[in-house]
């Protein structure tokens, strides 16, 4: 039996309208760029939205409230490099950030542009899953599942896509 995740990425841009991305020196995911974020404290009980208020503040030193998030996806992943079952839970960040933060141990920042984000090594999963729906669809609600065989995303399913 595989435990269970939950995490939460933010997808948070500057004034100019750039992605602030991680490139992550932890596990999973290393040596990859994403999304800030991390994993729900559920033994406080912390709901998604909690936990994204908490990871931007720790990683990015901003401070947001629940009016700062929208949360448009959440994504099932089965069986996730034949480790761990994730439930991931997606915000685009209204507020813009004002600046680059500080690097730290998880890993060092930088600004890109969305259409450099295909050019960059980001995990196989999120490029098959969740960068199509951030750029196409993040201002609505997107929930899908899939079987992670492989290291790779199968087996997808859109359970529900719109506003």
């Amino acid at each position: 039996m595989l435990p269970f995740k939950v995490s939460v990425l933010i997808f948070v841009r500057n004034e100019a309208g750039e992605l602030l991305l991680l490139k992550r020196e932890k596990a999973p995911n290393r040596g990859c760029w994403s999304p800030i974020g991390g994993k729900l404290e559920m033994q406080l009980g912390e709901s998604p939205y909690e936990c994204a208020i908490r990871e931007a503040h720790e990683e990015a030193g901003m401070a947001l409230t629940e009016e700062d998030l929208h949360l448009f996806c959440m994504i099932s992943e089965k069986g996730y490099e034949g480790k761990t079952h994730w439930l991931m839970f997606l915000f685009d960040c209204k507020k813009p950030i004002s600046g680059l933060p500080a690097d730290f141990d998880e890993g060092q920042f930088a600004f890109f542009k969305e259409s450099e984000v295909d050019d960059l090594p980001v995990p196989a999963t999120d490029r098959r899953l969740l960068w199509d729906i951030y750029h196409q669809d993040r201002s609505g609600f997107t929930a899908l599942r899939a079987n992670c065989i492989n290291g790779l995303p199968e087996d997808v399913v859109v359970e529900q896509q719109g506003d």
